[in-house]
């Protein structure tokens, strides 16, 4: 008889995981052989990150309206006076995310991979679980007042959709790393109304290049993103900005100068969050507790001014319209960077995209003011000037020169300061790279152990490892056999080299056959004895080597082959590498790499 399944689905009808299967398979068949349903789905991938982007925001929005009494369209950092009360809420946020930090540590062991680690590392493999923990977590900071922006929740979310969608149609690698930076595009394009922006966000940072075969997906997710979030009303309002660029073109020496210095206060603002957080770690205060006294800090410096609270959206409109004395500006400058300093060493989640934007804004201004008390002489506009600060400090901890510089073309709708602020970009940029070498995400992770730099994918290089890459049928024999015997064992052309162990089963070098052959006048010493031929006695190879740093030790040896051991401890054999079948596999790898830029496989 029929199971009551079977009957409501009808004699013979497949099974919906069959269903879903085939459906699967030829989405993905058409993704692979198709561009145009690569473009339809990034399009997708941006329609439901907008939507994502949307909800985070309102609910943000909506904890600040219930928690400060600010009006429901008013930023918390552009409010002039907020009850005293209120400004207890960023302590009240750090106990909670103090306590609820005791269940995730259990419960996750890892940290949480973000859109660049997982690019650069992983293949563009993320979580949903981390995913959905770094979201709340950025949720509830911003949301209590803590001075953080959610670009780096809007971010996780969009990647992770883009990751998790890639893996289920079993794309190949490459082309899950570009759906995870549609989703990190498609975020930002929400976020600030600015598609092009997105875009380069997802070139510069995530991807970590730009090629012909990326710019179609990406683009189709900012945009329909950007669409998506104009249509619901998300878009970030435009800076009204009323610039005068110079025309004399030694003001670009000063804009550049201004990038030099927006290159060394990004570094003090990274340098300063490292440092609060190690100071942190010096007390005995234990970690769970560290946000509710980093939020109760940030609550005083709300006293002094509630501009230093949450990301700083409104306080920038204020900052680029306000004709406030440089003592103003650099005051709040400090304040500002002080509680995104305190916010993050103090463990509460979130990015310093927007923050930063608004560091070099004040910036800006102060340099402007500091020029006129100088050289009132110089018709330096000071609106500009923040425009440029803005751009130029926000490369400097986020990254992304042509990022910036996008993103003030589209907020502000002045295409005359786009060259001034490319080139104070450049400079910061520049010099970030000379004098520290990471952005804020890749500092990070530095700290963690990480040399990554970039999203550069080089997860490949580190699987690519000595280990997966030797051979393991190789022949040994004791270092204290006779020659004779050698010889009897090992004709010559039999094999090119043995492995010779020790007494205890040990490494202990390797003999070329070919030597025990060579006539006695044409051997260093006197061999009577395998011990007596050994070379690379302690050159080895360790199985977790990657390809890279096997390759440098073939280098530095000068040896085409060496022998991988367990460890340096125990010396015990494991296979044989020799360097033309490494730089081989090098080359196949690296090849694979690019056609997967080129969009040829």
């Amino acid at each position: 008889m029929m199971s009551t399944l079977e009957l409501k689905r009808g004699a013979g009808a497949p099974l919906t995981p069959g269903l879903t299967a085939r459906a699967l398979s030829s989405l993905r068949s058409r993704v692979r052989a198709s561009e145009f349903w690569l473009v339809t789905i990034a399009a997708l991938i941006g329609a439901v990150t907008a939507l994502f982007v949307s909800g985070l925001s309102w609910a943000a929005q909506a904890m600040h309206h219930v928690l400060f009494g600010i009006g429901s369209v008013e930023r918390l950092s552009s409010a002039v006076l907020l009850p005293p009360w209120s400004l207890v809420w960023p302590a009240v946020g750090g106990l909670i995310l103090g306590v609820t930090s005791l269940w995730v540590v259990r419960w996750r062991t890892r940290p949480a991979i973000d859109p660049i680690e997982a690019n650069a590392l992983h293949g563009g493999r993320m979580s949903v679980v981390d995913s959905g923990v770094v979201v709340g977590q950025t949720l509830v900071s911003n949301g209590f007042g803590a001075s953080v922006g959610l670009e780096a929740a809007y971010t996780q979310g969009g990647a992770v959709l883009g990751s998790r969608l890639g893996l289920g149609l079993r794309l190949r690698r490459a082309e899950v790393r570009v759906f995870v930076g549609c989703g990190a595009a498609a975020a930002i394009s929400t976020a600030f109304g600015a598609p092009i922006t997105g875009a380069f966000y997802a070139f510069e940072l995530i991807i970590g290049t730009y090629s012909v075969a990326t710019v179609a997906p990406v683009m189709a997710a900012s945009l329909a993103a950007f669409l998506v979030g104009d249509a619901i009303g998300v878009a970030a309002t435009p800076l009204e900005v009323a610039a005068r660029p110079p025309n004399e073109a030694f003001a670009y020496l000063i804009f550049m100068a201004l990038g030099f210095a927006s290159g060394l206060a990004g570094i003090a603002v990274m340098r300063g969050v490292t440092a609060v957080e190690q100071l942190f770690q010096k007390t005995r205060i234990p970690p769970t507790a560290r946000p509710f006294l980093g939020g109760a800090i940030v609550g005083a410096l709300g006293f002094i001014t509630p501009q230093v609270l949450s990301s700083g959206h409104g306080a920038l409109h204020g900052v680029l319209e306000s004709d406030a004395p440089l003592f103003a500006f650099a005051s709040l400058f400090c304040l500002k960077m002080l509680a995104s300093a305190v916010s993050l060493g103090s463990g509460f989640r979130g990015g310093l995209f927007f923050a930063s934007l608004l560091l070099g804004a004040l910036l800006g201004r102060v340099f402007a003011s500091a020029i006129m008390l100088a050289a009132p002489h110089l018709a330096i506009d000071p609106v500009t000037t923040a425009v440029v600060g803005m751009s130029s400090l926000a490369v400097a901890v986020v990254g992304g020169p042509l990022t910036m510089t996008f993103l003030a073309l589209e907020t502000s709708g002045d295409l005359l300061i786009t060259g001034i602020v490319l080139a104070a970009a450049t400079v910061s940029s520049v010099t970030v790279r000379e004098f520290f070498g990471y952005s804020f995400s890749t500092w990070r992770l530095h700290l963690r152990g990480e040399t990554i730099r970039s999203a550069h994918d080089i997860g490949w290089i580190r699987s690519l490892t000595a280990g997966r890459m030797m051979r393991q049928d190789v022949k040994t024999v004791r270092e204290d056999m006779p020659l004779a015997e050698f010889r009897n064992k090992y004709p010559i052309g039999s094999k090119h080299r043995v492995v010779a162990l020790d007494s205890e089963g040990r490494y202990a070098g390797l003999v070329n056959v070919a030597d025990a052959y060579a006539p006695e006048e044409e051997k260093p010493v006197k061999a009577g004895r395998v011990c007596d031929l050994l070379h690379l006695r302690r050159d080895v190879l360790t199985p977790n080597m990657n390809v890279k740093e096997a390759i440098a030790v073939f280098d530095r040896t000068e040896s085409d082959a060496l022998v991988v051991v367990e460890d340096l401890a125990s010396r015990k054999v494991l296979g044989l590498l020799t360097e033309q079948h490494a730089l081989r596999r090098y080359a196949e790898e690296l090849d694979k790499v690019r056609q997967g830029l080129s969009g040829t496989i």
